[in-house]
């Protein structure tokens, strides 16, 4: 059963009146009542009334999709595989970005389970075991894309990262690369952690140093253009790069070329995702390809089914352009 209002009032000793303005003007209530409510609210894990109109008309035919960021083409996609799932199974979708902000996160999920939403598909930044517990409780199954989250009870999709790190790396010792450096973003997100530990990985087996870490605040063309000029103010450029996704791949090479170095006779960069953008690059990228709609298809039809339990790994694939050919 659902908590109602007058319940939350009672919990947190208030009036009706008051957990309303909590809700809908928390400006207009003082501090310490709103701290008292938002905990009788969390406590009994209250969803306003937008959802169970929703529940009463018999609308719940829309799922919500909250990823990090619809700006970045990989995200896009996977969305793009949801909808075409979604649409097929003449549901609708409600659109949410956390922008990698737990805060925002928790806000959106608030939003879209006062929505009435039949289930959610989540690239979590800062999600709980007891949120999605509360979420399954009031009958909203929960998949991540591209995460697990240990000790919570929720279906995932993801692809291997280990071994697309280790693809890429592979490949560029193939190459006969052997100074090599890393570009990734800080703080890394698990996959990105897992694309740098498989390269490591494969440079370990075949007897190569470990590759240079550069960390960039973002994962944009931008980022990859700062830290392809970090390389260069080194001095001595390294002959092969591997970058934590394409658009820090193509700001590499934007820069690398700008600066009069020859890619990939000068050195070899290599991206991950396969975003529609690597192939007509300035220099066409040689990356790791995500099956990225499939992502979206297939953690959309595990949150229609309302599974429980299922983790499904997708394969990478590498994808040799002139890059690093």
């Amino acid at each position: 059963m659902r908590a109602s209002i007058r319940e939350v009032a009672r919990r947190a000793g208030v009036s009706v009146g008051t957990v309303s303005n909590v809700l809908n003007r928390p400006e207009q209530v003082a501090e310490a009542t709103r701290v008292r409510v938002l905990a009788a609210i969390d406590e009994l894990g209250f969803v306003r009334n937008e959802a169970a109109r929703a529940l009463r008309k018999g609308s719940g035919r829309t799922l919500g999709v909250l990823v990090e960021d619809l700006a970045n083409p990989y995200f896009t996609d996977v969305a793009r595989g949801a909808e075409a799932a979604l649409n097929a199974g003449g549901f609708d979708v409600l659109w949410c970005t956390s922008d990698g902000s737990p805060e925002k996160e928790r806000r959106c999920l608030d939003f879209l389970e006062e929505q009435g939403v039949s289930g959610l598909i989540v690239t979590p930044v800062g999600l709980d075991a007891r949120r999605v517990a509360r979420l399954r409780a009031h009958g909203i199954p929960v998949v991540f894309v591209d995460r697990r989250i240990a000790g919570v009870n929720a279906c995932s999709v993801t692809v291997d990262h280990v071994a697309g790190g280790r693809l890429a790396a592979e490949h560029l010792t193939a190459l006969g690369r052997h100074d090599l450096a890393f570009v990734t973003a800080e703080p890394e997100t698990p996959p990105l952690r897992q694309r740098r530990a498989g390269a490591l990985r494969a440079l370990t087996q075949a007897g190569r140093t470990a590759p240079l870490t550069i960390a960039e605040p973002a994962l944009s063309p931008a980022a990859g253009r700062r830290a392809a000029q970090r390389l260069l103010d080194f001095g001595t450029l390294p002959d092969g790069i591997l970058c934590a996704n394409d658009l820090i791949a193509i700001g590499v090479v934007n820069e690398l070329v700008r600066a009069g170095v020859k890619v990939p006779q000068d050195v070899a960069v290599v991206g991950y995702d396969d975003i529609e953008l690597a192939a007509s690059a300035v220099v066409p990228l040689t990356t790791v390809r995500q099956p990225r709609r499939d992502l979206g298809r297939i953690a959309t039809e595990l949150a229609l089914a309302d599974a429980e339990g299922r983790h499904i790994v997708l394969a990478p694939e590498l994808v040799v352009r002139e890059s690093a050919s």
